[in-house]
């Protein structure tokens, strides 16, 4: 056997099969791209589903990462440590915003995000007790834990894991009227995505953002945006709302965050919000610990200067410029996204997403599939232009095959 069939049979016979991985086995990477066990590379076109914005290895993350772990690791919020006040106070400012409650993933982000918008709704809205309504829409995707799943249309992230966490109305993606009908004087949020990224990189109609947003004002309910996948550069904006110059009431953020170095996530809102919490309702033991901070500072600074938000707005351009050539062709009935994001409908007759993405896979481009046919194109924001060229050149030439 093979150095990929050795380690591939293994993690088959010692993990939970509770992914299906391209069979690749990543051994190193470095910018866009990545070298497999036996010194293949591969293009990367997903970057760990936006987590890897600034590419493998990026030079300015792993030298604060090392620096902060010769000096100290975890406290716990037990204690204050020297980096805590500074990732707080820079990310606030980077949204525009006034608190930060840091946590470690995006699940836990969401999660955090429900209870404060539920203790809101009881502490300052007056909702009465165990009554509070959180509005969210279909095909969404913010995490896999019980509470989460519980509110998802999808039936493989949902079935058998009942039962499920009441307090969740659903209303179709893009819809306001459905939106305001739904709302009550127990509604406390709306939960959405600026951009749908697990159910294909779906953009919202023009007007639906600011629509959300004036509902919410109108009604006193919190506008919660996850911008998980969104935010952070992704889309040519630091967040994803931006491009229709709304502000939320609450960011969600997370996969970027940590720079692909640490997992790293936030809740961020105004002090009227996450106000809420008295010591001892919420917390986490590795939210906001030293390395993550050192780690997510970094990130923020990179982001400041705004040169990665301009490459993917400039790059972004180009790739849809180069898919929209696709769309219509036969092989490509659609093409959506934003920024250095795309989602890409495969014609059926030419096989599934799974299936593009393994014949990708063998002209060394790595992409993922998503819901049958479509497949999701979000390189790391440093990727050349010359390899995006390359990587779609490979692309046409499985889609002409």
């Amino acid at each position: 056997m093979s150095a990929t069939e050795t380690a591939i049979a293994s993690a088959e016979a010692h993990s939970a099969h509770n992914y299906h991985p391209l069979p690749v086995v990543v051994a190193s990477a470095e910018g866009a791209w990545m070298t497999d066990v036996e010194g293949r590379r591969y293009l990367d076109l997903l970057a760990g589903y936006s987590a890897l914005n600034f590419g493998h290895g990026n030079r300015r993350l792993i030298d604060a990462a090392k620096a902060q772990l010769e000096r100290v690791t975890l406290t716990s919020r037990a204690f204050h440590h020297d980096r805590f006040a500074d990732f707080c106070t820079r990310l606030a400012e980077l949204c525009s915003m006034e608190m930060v409650l840091p946590m470690n993933t995006g699940a836990e982000a969401v999660e955090t995000a429900v209870k404060t918008a539920r203790k809101w709704g009881y502490r300052v809205k007056g909702v009465p007790d165990g009554m509070a309504k959180i509005i969210v829409a279909s095909d969404n995707f913010h995490g896999r834990t019980t509470t989460i799943i519980s509110f998802s249309t999808d039936p493989e992230a949902r079935a058998d894991y009942g039962p499920y966490t009441p307090g969740f109305e659903i209303v179709p993606y893009g819809d306001l009227t459905a939106l305001r009908e739904a709302m009550t004087e127990n509604t406390v949020a709306v939960l959405i995505e600026p951009i749908q990224g697990e159910a294909g990189v779906l953009v919202p109609p023009a007007g639906y953002l600011p629509g959300v947003r004036e509902l919410t004002r109108e009604r006193n309910v919190l506008f919660i945006a996850d911008e998980i996948q969104s935010g952070l550069g992704r889309t040519g904006k630091t967040f994803a709302c931006e491009h229709e110059g709304v502000v939320p009431d609450m960011y969600v953020l997370g996969k970027a965050l940590g720079g692909g170095v640490v997992p790293v996530s936030a809740v961020v809102s105004s002090a009227d919000v996450l106000g809420v919490f008295k010591p001892g309702e919420h917390g986490s033991t590795f939210g906001g610990n030293p390395l993550a901070c050192a780690v997510a500072l970094e990130v923020i600074a990179m982001l400041r200067t705004g040169e990665y938000q301009e490459r993917a707005a400039e790059l972004g351009d180009h790739l849809h410029r180069e898919l929209g050539l696709l769309a219509g062709g036969g092989a490509v009935e659609a093409v959506r996204g934003r920024g250095l994001w795309a989602g890409v409908d495969i014609a059926p007759a030419l096989g599934t997403g799974r299936e593009i993405s393994e014949r990708l896979m063998e002209e060394r481009v790595l992409v993922k599939d998503t819901h049958g046919s479509t497949i999701r194109i979000a390189p790391p924001l440093v990727i050349s232009k010359e390899d995006l060229d390359w990587g779609l050149d490979r692309l046409r030439a499985v889609l002409s095959a």
